[in-house]
Parts: structure tokens; sequence; C-alpha cells
């Protein structure tokens, strides 16, 4: 199974992230969505599982759970906006951790790609894709991509879309 994994397009979209999705076979967005029309565009293109983040209102909120719980191909996943990075989890996460514990932690907000094994936490790999949208801090637009199989996580990729202002290439 393969997976897109973005975070905080905050109401942004383009002809590039589309073009990473279009051979994944699941989208999975961390937060931060902008609004339902993002949310329709990245669904028309492939199934998406999405949690809402803080700068999103009401109807995000109303479609989107702040918590989402996936299995895929024998892995548990836990997708929220905000994580903390690891071993400094925020409160929220440290009590969802205590519960439940999954293969994979998926978060956005901080605008920071890391890619880092909890090696206290069971060996949980943690997942941030960065940012795709234009708003924020960080430099450079950032994704993931990557394979699920047999409980595995394989071709992990970072794929950069270019300066945060820049326009998409043609």
């Amino acid at each position: 199974m393969k997976i897109c994994l973005l975070s905080d397009t905050h109401g942004y979209v383009d002809e590039a992230i589309i073009r990473h999705v279009q051979d994944c076979d699941e989208l999975w967005h961390a937060g931060d969505i902008g609004d339902m029309t993002i949310a329709d565009a990245l669904s028309a293109v492939k199934p998406l599982q999405a949690v809402y983040g803080n700068i999103d209102g009401r109807e995000v909120r109303s479609v989107f759970p702040e918590d989402l719980w996936l299995e895929r191909e024998g892995l548990t996943i836990l997708i929220t906006h905000i994580a903390g990075t690891p071993p400094r989890y925020t409160p929220h996460v440290r009590q969802l951790l205590s519960r439940r514990q999954p293969d994979i932690l998926v978060c956005g907000h901080s605008h920071i790609l890391k890619v880092k094994r909890d090696w206290q936490k069971n060996h949980m790999l943690y997942l941030n894709p960065g940012a795709v949208g234009k708003q924020g801090f960080h430099k450079v637009r950032t994704l993931l991509r990557f394979e699920l199989e047999a409980q595995k996580v394989a071709h992990m990729e970072v794929v950069e879309l270019g300066a945060r202002g820049a326009l998409p290439p043609e």
C-alpha cells in the first residue's frame, strides 16, 4: 500500500501536490487543512484520511476527528495534529499512548519535517511530513511518501516541492 502523507496545507493545494498523490493508494493529512474545498480537492484524487488542526474551522472539524486510529497492513497508526516530538509529547498524546501503543505516530503542526524512531515507546515510528502550504515559517514545502506491506514501512521518500513562496513548477 502506497501512502502520501502531508500536513499544513493551510488552504493551499497546487498541481505539484496532486502529482505526487496520483500513484498512491491513500492520502493522509495531519491537520491544518484550511477549508473543505482543500479536503474535497484532495479526496477527489485519492481516498483521504485526515484529522483537523488548530487553524481548522467548524466545517472541517465537523467532518474530520482530532485523532484518527488506522489499521493498515498489520500496523496500527495514530494520526493527530499536535503531538510534540519524541520523547516530549503533548499531555494529550501522552494520554493516548498510555492507553494504546501505535506502530506509527503521524502529526503535523510544527512545519518541521521529522522521521524518527522513538526507542522508548516500543520502537514507534514518528512521522511529521513538514508543511506543503505557503503559510508558516518553513522554507521548503515537503511531504512524505512510503509503502506499507506486511507490518513494515518501506521506500520512505521526502518530496521537496520548492520554496514556500515560490511558484509551482510548470
